[in-house]
């Protein structure tokens, strides 16, 4: 050993390195190469970090059926039918019923939530409860109500104990909903809290900062909105979502 390289030995001993991990010297500061199966898609990354699938091939099995099934569906009702005979969710052997939808399908507006709660799935309704009836009171301060709206959600079964849904009950949910949008073709969507919002958008912003502002869904504006049970636990926030509920009124008188 080098007699000049004994006073950096001393000082690196003396900071408490004082053993070798390495053969060789390893640059700490260089970027780490990307992991072989990077994630490409939403769907993908769902799949990823989602704990509840077995296996990515089976996951991506059931998607395929999703799809394959959500595709076929020529109007509201064979949706119905496909949703209710789909057993990729494990969520449909806890609900007492399918929600599927509420409102009237010709619409121009489509509002989208989360999943049902308590009431949802005693009634076979999406937004019946508590946060139902302060949704529609929103709806009925911007001049609408259900008969001039579409209402449904992202999972058509209720989480037990009303929990939030797992990246994987709403990945193989998804093309159902997609399908649910196409068919009954809104020229307005209203995504109704941050599940829905990053769902549709693939997006991985919070509501917080998703609210506001006009977004897009395969050519057709959205709004993110705060969701009623939200605004429930923060009053406060009421303000900011009144403004929301404004922009909506408005985008409707233009179009």
């Amino acid at each position: 050993m080098q007699q000049d390289a004994l006073p950096s030995l001393r000082w690196l001993v003396d900071a408490g390195a004082d053993e070798a991990v390495d053969e060789m010297p390893r640059d700490r500061f260089a970027a780490a190469p990307p992991p072989a199966d990077t994630p490409k898609s939403g769907a993908q990354r769902i799949v990823a970090r989602s704990s509840t699938a077995t296996s990515p091939e089976s996951a991506d099995a059931v998607l395929q059926s999703a799809r394959t099934a959500a595709t076929a569906c020529q109007d509201i009702d064979s949706l119905r039918a496909a949703l209710a005979a789909f057993e990729g969710c494990s969520l449909k052997a806890t609900a007492k019923n399918l929600v599927f939808g509420d409102g009237n399908p010709d619409a121009p507006l489509m509002l989208i939530g989360e999943a049902p709660g308590a009431d949802e799935d005693r009634e076979g309704r999406p937004f019946v409860g508590v946060s139902g009836q302060l949704l529609d009171r929103m709806l009925a301060a911007i001049g609408q109500d259900r008969s001039g709206t579409y209402i449904t959600n992202i999972l058509p079964w209720r989480p037990p104990g009303n929990r939030k849904p797992t990246p994987a009950e709403i990945l193989m949910c998804l093309p159902f909903v997609e399908r649910h949008i196409e068919l009954v073709a809104p020229r307005l969507l209203v995504f109704v809290g941050g599940t829905a919002a990053g769902a549709l958008l693939d997006r991985t912003e919070g509501i917080t900062r998703l609210r506001g502002r006009w977004l897009s869904w395969r050519d057709v504006p959205v709004m993110a909105i705060y969701h009623p049970a939200y605004l429930l636990r923060q009053p406060a926030l009421k303000k900011q979502a009144w403004k929301d509920m404004l922009a909506i009124r408005q985008r409707l008188e233009d179009l």
